[in-house]
């Protein structure tokens, strides 16, 4: 009996670390809000579909979102704007002119953005930007796409002629790590016109999505490394961080002496062997999707890297550098951001080449800071490049503190996925001459317990 209540608890506490990963501190109210606006019923009903991302510091990337659904009956398509279905599916039962034939008879359709520049007459507003979406702190107003669909031969419910339509259900956003919620239906969408008047649609449904790296991927993608000016040892990303070499998690690797002919691999194909030939020969994309990551082979094998070094002390401030390193020499990273957990952000003073904004600020405390790159110049991560800032934060006298691993982030993340860090007891260390020049009160307090504890029980002896 024993053994099995053991098990038991063994298998909840499994369950709750797997269900605690859905669940965002940094982020606790983040979601993808997606509302159906019916703007008339009859016969057929025209509905306007905009996709929200109400997330502080995750956006959606290249090839974007792919809204899926399955429909309850026989509904089909018949004219779309502002995107346009994967499939057209099966209309050999359907009756139409062929002026003017269906859009989509797909019993599951899957929807995607237009990309830009498509023709004025096809766009609405929020469209037409290839399923990107922008995090709210980066740019509220490209963190909305939208789209607008008429369908007929729908079901109504319960069968009464005067009845809403059916609801679709299982919703999907087509990006990895976001499950989605059934369509419910909440208070109509208002809008308004000018200073006075307000309008409202019909009928507003609403699903919610929300994210879990733990459904995103079975391990990180980006990883941490350390160091300081007061040791001379750096310490690196956790080996296999993303995957270990040749393991089928992890990416495609080259050696690095190779990576000067990978960027003009198309010109330079005879220089490689015939192994590396026909790797590289697949990185081309032929469907409009972003290339599968080829990225040097390193002991860490993530695409990412971001080294945290603490550069400078003064009397009343200290300086960090902070570089973001691509090891992916076939993929650029646009609009990336970069989010890092530590006690001092909220006493930052000077910031250069990046765009920063608090993230979360609980009363007093503002431990959380976005960083972004700036526009036209430093925005995009170029594949085998690097982005770096420094930083210069006000010392807190109440807890500042170079010992103990104090001046290194406890979180980091990029792009919305947190990073692998180094263990703690690895940090760089103060030398030993200095380990106690900054020593905290509850420090000494607990050296001054320990060396009591062990003189009684030598006493005892």
């Amino acid at each position: 009996m024993a053994t099995e209540r053991f098990a038991l608890l063994i298998f909840l506490c499994y369950l709750s670390s797997r269900f605690a990963d859905a669940y965002d501190p940094v982020d606790p109210l983040g979601n993808i809000t997606i509302n159906w606006d019916f703007l008339t019923i009859d016969t057929t009903y025209s509905v306007l579909v905009s996709i929200h991302n109400y997330q502080l510091y995750r956006h959606i990337e290249r090839p974007g979102w792919r809204l899926g659904w399955a429909w309850s009956g026989h509904e089909i398509i018949w004219d779309v704007r502002g995107a346009e279905t994967t499939e057209l599916g099966n209309c050999s039962g359907v009756h139409f002119d062929p002026a003017h034939p269906p859009h989509c008879c797909d019993k599951r359709p899957v929807m995607v953005d237009l990309p830009r520049g498509a023709p004025y007459n096809v766009q609405v507003p929020n469209c037409c930007r290839g399923g990107v979406l922008s995090s709210l702190t980066q740019n509220n107003s490209t963190a909305t796409a939208a789209f607008q669909m008429s369908v007929g031969t729908f079901d109504r419910d319960g069968g009464n002629t005067n009845g809403n339509p059916v609801k679709p259900t299982n919703f999907s956003i087509g990006v990895p790590g976001y499950t989605c919620s059934n369509a419910t239906q909440v208070p109509a969408t208002r809008s308004k016109v000018d200073e006075r008047r307000h309008v409202q649609v019909l009928l507003t449904w609403q699903i919610t999505c929300s994210y879990s790296q733990f459904r995103d991927g079975p391990s990180p993608s980006c990883c941490v490394s350390l160091s300081s000016f007061y040791n001379s040892t750096i310490v690196g990303c956790p080996q296999c961080s993303c995957g270990c070499p040749r393991s089928p998690s992890a990416p495609q690797c080259f050696r690095s002496e190779m990576h000067v002919s990978v960027l003009n691999f198309s010109e330079n194909m005879h220089s490689f062997r015939d192994g590396e030939q026909s790797k590289l020969q697949a990185l081309p994309d032929t469907d409009g999707d972003p290339p599968a990551p080829v990225i040097r082979c390193t002991e860490h094998m993530c695409p990412i890297r971001v080294h945290w070094h603490v550069k400078q002390n003064y009397r009343e401030y200290w300086r960090v550098k902070a570089s973001i390193t691509n090891y992916d020499v076939v993929s650029n990273y646009s609009d990336w951001n970069l989010v890092v957990r530590h006690p001092n952000l909220g006493n930052l003073t000077q910031l250069f080449s990046f765009n920063y904004q608090p993230l979360i600020q609980y009363d007093a405390i503002n431990d959380t800071a976005m960083f972004w790159g700036i526009v036209n110049y430093n925005e995009m991560l170029l594949r085998d490049g690097n982005v770096q800032t420094e930083m210069i934060l006000k010392k807190d006298p109440s807890d500042f503190t170079f010992s103990g691993g104090w001046a290194f982030p406890r979180r980091v993340y990029f792009n919305g996925h947190q990073c692998a860090m180094p263990s703690p007891d690895q940090y760089p260390s103060l030398p030993n001459a200095a380990w106690g020049v900054r020593v905290s009160a509850l420090q000494r307090w607990l050296i001054t317990g320990s060396c009591l504890l062990l003189l009684s029980m030598f006493h005892v002896v």
